[in-house]
């Protein structure tokens, strides 16, 4: 099974641990996290980082998941890639680490497919009916129907 280290500006990367936690009544085994404050030393967090990978990292390798794309976490994050045996992924979400957790026995680049699946399908509007909401989610399908949504 992949490790999966989550880097995130502090303190969303050990709200996700704790949200995994509560999910799977347990923390899952090889996720590790690290909160990055606004007086980080990049630095001293890469070496934080590293070594949590160390220890994370499976024969199918890790997943690291960090939030905003070019912020001083997804920075740190870049500089663990490593073809073939790390991923990383921006934009990190209750469901894209849901989804990692529960596909982390696939090979990494599916694990990482079904990742950033998992983060994007999971972004949703909610209405206060399933019409509203099927409607708002998939406005394609309906627009052929005639309905159409309205705010």
């Amino acid at each position: 099974m992949a490790g999966i280290l989550i880097i995130a500006h502090a303190p969303l990367a050990s709200a996700l641990r704790d949200c995994a936690t509560h999910v799977y009544c347990g923390q899952p085994h090889r996720l590790e996290a690290i909160d990055v404050g606004a007086d980080a030393d990049p630095a001293a967090v890469l070496a934080e980082a590293k070594r949590c990978l160390s220890m994370v990292a499976e024969d199918n390798g890790a997943l690291v998941l960090t939030d905003i794309f070019g912020a001083t976490p997804a920075n740190i994050a870049a500089r663990l890639a490593e073809p073939g045996r790390v991923k990383v992924l921006a934009g990190v979400n209750l469901p894209m680490l849901v989804r990692a957790i529960c596909y982390r026995g696939e090979k990494l680049d599916q694990l990482a497919t079904k990742a950033l699946a998992g983060g994007s399908q999971g972004v949703l509007q909610i209405g206060s009916t399933t019409v509203q909401n099927q409607i708002a989610n998939h406005p394609d399908k309906y627009a052929a129907e005639g309905r159409h949504h309205h705010q």
